[in-house]
């Protein structure tokens, strides 16, 4: 988040809007919805002769409501690299190899991202063969259940590692209804079972895979009226049709939950203490507060982090995480116990600290200070069209555009010392609370 962004930065808005003043994002945009609902964002960077291209489904595990089928908005992050009749697998591949592109993608809980950094010349080749495959993907059982296969691979892999196995369980253990419960690669039994649902993929990319459930972010060397134009040429006939599931909604959490991980090889203990938040909402001051808490209690220069890790060397590491998401998330601290007796300690000093910050005032000076670090860490990012456009994605996910980044920064401002106290007796509490402890067992 950021120093102070010196002077003002003003941002057009869709079709040359007005002006919005204060702004921390220095870019001006310009946006555009097409008739069948596809929206664009684009961020002109002139001179630096690189476009960046993000194409943001507002689709993620969050999403996957019907039993038994989790995983399948991550699967799409493979499968839509299979190809189309026009451009099969094979020849995109060697497009984007011959005009020197990068092109990947990635799935979270909230949405997934497929994006490629090429230069400006290229830039209707790309918006070509990206409207193709999102209009036109083509793929036989045979191939669909090869790609199953290597997903399953990928989970197998994946749970190899104590954080993801951890983050697992404890999502498990967690929620009872909402599908935060499994993890973006899915639940295994689902992922075991995914080769003979190959008739669902194909409804689940006809279902999600809509003009008006993707949001483009272009950043870079590019006349905002030229991308609009291409995007007409080349998106204009994708058929609308998204209808938005209905996503179970968790019910409140009323007392402390616990669960034991045990890793089946060599590693330290890991505690992670979850507390439930809050689903984004830029005026929803209270979980802004518990965002700055979270760096204020437990971040380099608090004082547990201090104590634990540089002068008792207790533990590897201790931090926080309070995420941006669409449904109420979990905010974990989580800390690497140098020793298994240590633990019921640290969690001890977790709970003293979280304890402190609802009886007493954080520092002015040192709230000040973070709000200014934070912004100044988010501007200084904004240097390059990819790294624009992958700052921005989650916010596009959010809320389908990104004049909530000058809105959040501008609520961040305006928080206080009795703020974060608020949040911490609102969040930080038992009833909230989930606690995972994972140990390994090779000596």
């Amino acid at each position: 988040m950021t120093q102070l962004f010196t002077g003002v930065c003003l941002l057009l808005a869709a079709g040359g809007g007005t002006p919005v003043p204060h702004g921390i994002f220095p870019y001006h945009y310009q946006k555009h919805t097409l008739p069948n609902g596809l929206r664009t964002i684009v961020i002109p960077m002139e001179g630096s002769g690189l476009v960046a291209y993000y194409s943001i489904v507002r689709t993620g595990s969050r999403d996957e409501v019907e039993p038994g089928k989790s995983g399948f908005a991550h699967f799409f992050e493979h499968m839509m690299f299979r190809g189309t009749r026009k451009y099969p697998q094979d020849v995109y591949n060697r497009i984007v190899t011959s005009i020197g592109a990068q092109a990947n993608a990635y799935t979270t809980d909230d949405y997934t991202a497929y994006h490629l950094c090429f230069a400006k010349d290229d830039l209707e080749k790309v918006v070509e063969i990206e409207s193709d495959r999102f209009q036109n993907l083509q793929y036989g059982q045979q191939a669909f259940q090869t790609e199953a296969g290597a997903v399953y691979g990928e989970y197998r892999k994946t749970v190899t590692q104590p954080f993801a196995l951890l983050e697992e369980k404890l999502h498990d253990a967690a929620y009872d209804l909402h599908t935060y419960k499994h993890t973006t690669m899915g639940f295994e039994r689902d992922i075991k079972a995914m080769p003979e649902a190959y008739q669902y993929s194909l409804d689940f990319f006809k279902r999600y895979y809509r003009p008006e459930n993707v949001v483009l972010v272009i950043v870079g060397d590019v006349v905002p009226q030229s991308v609009f134009d291409l995007l007409a040429k080349y998106y204009g006939p994708w058929q609308s049709g998204y209808v938005a599931p209905q996503i179970p909604v968790e019910p409140p959490q009323t007392a402390e939950r616990a669960v034991e991980v045990s890793y089946p090889g060599k590693t330290l203990p890991i505690l992670d203490i979850a507390y439930k938040g809050d689903a984004f909402e830029v005026s929803d001051r209270d979980y802004l507060a518990a965002i700055l808490l979270g760096e204020l209690a437990f971040g380099p220069t608090s004082d547990i982090y201090r104590k634990l890790v540089i002068q008792q060397q207790r533990v590897q590491f201790i931090g926080a995480h309070a995420p941006l998401n669409r449904d109420p998330p979990l905010m974990e601290i989580t800390s690497m116990v140098n020793r298994s007796n240590d633990i019921a300690a640290v969690r001890d000093e977790i709970y003293e600290t979280l304890d402190e910050f609802q009886k007493q005032p954080v520092d002015e000076t040192r709230l000040a200070n973070l709000k200014r670090r934070n912004k100044y860490v988010f501007v200084m990012q904004l240097d390059a069209p990819d790294k624009v456009a992958a700052a921005l994605a989650r916010f596009v996910a959010l809320t389908g555009g990104i004049e909530v980044v000058d809105q959040l920064y501008h609520e961040f401002d305006a928080i206080g010392p009795q703020d974060i106290m608020q949040a911490a007796g609102k969040y930080f509490v038992p009833a909230r609370r989930t606690v995972a402890v994972l140990k390994g067992t090779t000596p």
